[in-house]
């Protein structure tokens, strides 16, 4: 048997895992996950790439946009996506005569709804915002001016909501749309953010919304309230049981800061949670509250989530953003349906079109396409078999697929924010990671014979082109060499490989040194 090395080479540890690092070594203790191929805990759980978010419906009929998207969904494995302002007049769907009789078309719609389609992707429909001729104010948000003010006619919003499903339906079938999910409105809760009606005022389109679909197809799904900050759920269900509203699936929102608000240019400054259970408690919370209700049943999904609600955070860009991500998924396991990460891109203009190439922005890809360290955790994420493998490691999944191959991806995850600062003084600079030690990855069960080991990672200054962009130092235009390097540098290629045999004893082993907030996936293929 040729056991797998123990210690990888030198020249491994320098040009991989240690490039740039600082010599301080802290807690120096070895970490040992212990899997064994045939200990089988079910089908993997993919809540993680379900559905992801895309700032507005506009921004999908760009060429660059539609491009990105076909990368995620190809690399990354999304399967539905959700997106504001599908309602908003730049997708010219609404309007009135002089009579006041309403006018629709669907053109852009069925544009943006066809591409979606035609890479392997589905609509989460969200129903919002309020077309500028049923508006019954002036009230916009964002540098697009989406409206959030209640529809002047219930009875006319109803019209345009089942119009739009019945077009749906004739264009697209109702089998194609019974698999969709229809979302009304967006974070109702924040008081003239998104919506200047109140509570019961949300639940009155509600209302209409529901109806109005339910009566194009009783099969079709249909759900909200949207909130941020995961509020409304009981009041939600509530409402809908108490009036025999329909609903078929609870939707909100978490984001993982604890100070700061909307903040579009990143001026005023948001901090990271420190607390474990920032995001996965309120997923967690959320599904108990579901289940201690009166519809026990509802799915839970989570259509956006990340980090930081600010388009200009840093921390979005930066290399600890791949273990953030994986640390909350594993925290919040099977709690939700799904957990929509927000966004796949920086094409992203709530607050205007951006000048510079990150800038903070929400997206695994920035405006370039180039891949961020959140855009690996997704397309290792997605690598991982259908079936998961018992493992009782904390920070790590193991997975195998039919053909016997094995995936193991582990992380650390390690608060580095110092006190007093916040994420927009802090994630703009460059940040060596600090050695936590080793991780010895003890393999037993496996069926004898010869496999290939490949190593995937993303970290400091691997598969980090946000700390190569401030080696340049922070130029506000790429240059197409600018561009060409970081695509190079950053394509997520396999840091290292070798071929190996295991005999009839079953047992492999790997040792890997891991610095802070690394993430490495090791693939090990049967030939």
């Amino acid at each position: 048997m040729k056991i797998l090395p123990i210690i990888l080479g030198s020249l491994f540890f320098s040009n991989v895992f240690a490039q740039g690092n600082n010599p301080e070594k802290v807690n120096q203790v070895k970490r040992v996950i212990n899997i064994d191929f045939k200990k089988e805990k079910g089908r993997f759980n993919r809540s993680f790439n379900f559905c992801v978010g895309a700032g507005r419906a506009n921004e999908g009929l760009r060429a660059d946009w539609q491009q990105q998207l076909a990368t995620v969904q190809k690399e990354c494995g999304f399967k539905y996506i959700r997106m504001h302002g599908l309602l908003t007049d730049d997708m010219a769907v609404y309007r009135e005569d002089r009579n006041g009789k309403p006018e629709y078309n669907y053109q852009y719609v069925d544009a943006l709804y066809n591409y979606i389609l035609s890479i392997g992707m589905k609509p989460f429909v969200e129903l919002g915002f309020m077309p500028g001729a049923l508006a019954s104010g002036n009230k916009t948000i964002f540098w697009w001016r989406g409206n959030v003010t209640p529809p002047k006619d219930y009875n006319k919003w109803e019209g345009l909501i089942r119009n739009l499903t019945q077009h749906f339906t004739e264009r697209y079938g109702i089998d194609e749309v019974k698999k969709w999910y229809f979302e009304v409105w967006n974070e109702p809760n924040l008081k003239d953010g998104f919506w200047t009606g109140s509570q019961d005022d949300y639940f009155k389109l509600y209302q209409y919304s529901a109806k109005a679909i339910k009566s194009v197809n009783p099969a079709y799904k249909v759900g909200g309230p949207a909130t941020a900050g995961a509020a409304w759920v009981p009041d939600m269900i509530d409402f809908c049981s108490k009036n025999s509203v329909p609903i078929d699936f609870i939707s909100t929102h978490a984001y993982g800061v604890k100070q700061g608000f909307l903040d579009e240019y990143g001026s005023t400054g948001t901090v990271l949670d420190k607390n474990k259970g920032s995001v996965s408690g309120d997923v967690r919370n959320s599904r108990k509250q579901i289940e201690n209700s009166t519809i026990p049943g509802l799915e839970l999904h989570y259509t956006e989530w990340s980090s930081s609600y600010t388009p200009s955070d840093p921390i979005h860009d930066s290399y600890h953003e791949a273990a953030y991500i994986l640390e909350k998924l594993k925290q919040t396991g099977s709690a939700a349906n799904s957990m929509s990460y927000w966004t796949f891109t920086d094409i992203f203009e709530e607050a205007g079109p951006r000048f510079t190439p990150f800038h903070g922005g929400f997206g695994l890809l920035n405006t370039q396409g180039i891949k961020k360290p959140a855009f690996f955790a997704y397309s290792f994420l997605n690598k991982l078999g259908e079936t998961e493998i018992t493992d009782q490691d904390s920070s790590s999944w193991a997975c195998k697929n039919k053909k016997g191959d094995v995936q193991v991806l582990l992380w650390d995850y390690t608060y580095t924010l110092p006190d007093s600062v916040n994420n927009q003084a802090y994630y703009v600079r460059d940040l060596p990671a600090k050695s936590k030690g080793e991780v010895e990855l003890v393999i037993s069960g496996m069926p004898s014979g010869k496999y290939r080991m490949e190593i995937y990672k993303t970290g400091y200054k691997v598969n980090d082109p946000y700390t190569t962009y401030l080696s340049f130092n922070k130029p506000d235009q790429l240059t197409k060499a600018h561009v060409d390097k970081l695509k190079k540098e950053n394509s997520g290629a396999a840091v290292w490989h070798e071929d190996i045999t295991v005999n009839a004893s079953g047992k492999a082993f790997k040792k890997l040194p891991v610095r802070e907030n690394d993430v490495a996936f090791i693939n090990i293929v049967k030939l």
